[in-house]
């Protein structure tokens, strides 16, 4: 799956305090705000790194 530069990646939880009163912000085209603890983020992916593809958990 890829998302465009101009897209929103889609999270879940806040990456600070874990709740998932989240809303878009008009910050940037990537930026959330958590209701909860009143944070702006964002979210990118840079990579997938190709030291973990396809290697077994142990």
């Amino acid at each position: 799956m890829s998302v465009a530069p101009d897209e929103r990646a889609v999270v879940f939880h806040c990456p600070y305090c874990a709740e998932e009163d989240l809303r878009p912000s008009e910050a940037s085209p990537r930026a959330w705000t958590c209701g909860a603890c009143r944070r702006v983020f964002e979210v990118q992916l840079l990579a997938i790194s190709a030291d973990s593809a396809g290697k077994e958990a142990r």
